[in-house]
């Protein structure tokens, strides 16, 4: 009971307070863009761009100026490059995302061994450190949490129809490369949002574990949606609890209770299909049969937008 006065206890400290509305907004984010991304089959991307910021964050220690932002100029370069490249047809967006990836550890181990190894500041941006969210982190972090919600809630029906149909999106008009820039922007600004809280080598599980465990039971997109938001912020919450209670790394916490969670998923799953008595073939696609519907509703979704 002790224990659990302690927790409560913990959340008049303005630390604790801006470690769990940050998280929260991490939360929110990756859970939403994790479920284009993984019906994309597109996980790369994430973790691509978290890599890339990695070596962002050790520049801006290296130059003693806000690791975040560069982290953010860096992945936002890294995306343009990525467009490029892809538009271009000078490589695949799969090797132009390899390449983003290999430059960033590269620069980042550059770097740290120029200033005299992996000093504390950046251990904690590898790994996450929520704990020591600041103030600006936290104004920083919830100005592009609404900007992607915003540009998410406005695009819609066009991000849905590119998920689920990429040819008759381009069939329809919607300029899908630009959409696709976009897109990995949002990424972008999502993976530097997550970073303080679970750390740049820990960010793509974030993104890609609420969406693969609410996928295991949801039956349509929103649905799916949903899930994975609320998952993502039982994972974050579950994760600062054990972190503050057994005093370990919070990003690896967090993301060990959200594979927790995805291993259940699977488990429940299993069980249910094994409890049927229905003659079907099983399914071998990772998605349900339901889910992959959405197609027709994204393409009912343009049409009423017509």
């Amino acid at each position: 009971m002790a224990g659990l006065e302690g927790l409560f206890w913990v959340f008049q400290y303005d630390f604790f307070l801006r470690a769990y509305l940050s998280g929260i907004f991490a939360a929110l984010l990756c859970s939403i863009l994790g479920v284009f991304i993984v019906l994309r089959r597109s996980s790369l991307i994430g973790e691509g761009i978290s890599h890339l910021s990695f070596g962002g964050i050790a520049l801006g220690l290296f130059l003693a100026i806000y690791p975040l932002f560069t982290a953010l100029l860096l992945a936002l370069a890294g995306t343009f490059i990525i467009y490029f490249l892809n538009k271009r047809k000078i490589v695949y967006s799969e090797t132009a995302i390899g390449l983003i990836f290999s430059f960033g550890l590269a620069l980042g181990a550059v770097l740290a061994s120029l200033a005299g190894g992996f000093n504390v500041d950046l251990f904690a941006y590898l790994f996450g450190s929520i704990l020591t969210v600041s103030a600006q982190d936290l104004i920083f972090i919830a100005a592009l949490t609404v900007a992607v919600l915003v540009f998410v809630v406005v695009f819609y029906k066009e991000l849905m129809f590119l998920t689920f149909d990429e040819q008759g999106a381009r069939l329809s008009g919607i300029p899908v490369l630009k959409f696709e820039l976009a897109f990995n922007i949002l990424v972008a600004l999502t993976v530097v949002v997550s970073i303080k809280i679970v750390g740049s080598l820990l960010v793509s599980a974030l993104l890609i574990t609420p969406a693969a465990s609410a996928m295991q039971f949801s039956r349509s997109f929103r649905s799916t949606l949903l899930s994975a938001m609320v998952l993502g912020l039982l994972a974050v919450v579950l994760g600062l609890i054990v972190s503050f209670a057994a005093d370990v790394a919070s990003g690896g916490a967090i993301v060990l209770i959200s594979l927790g969670i995805f291993v259940a998923c699977v488990t429940l799953k299993r069980l249910k299909r094994s409890e049927q008595t229905s003659t079907e073939a099983p399914n071998c696609e990772f998605v349900d049969d339901g889910l992959l519907q959405g197609s027709d509703e994204a393409k009912r979704e343009m049409a009423s937008k017509k």
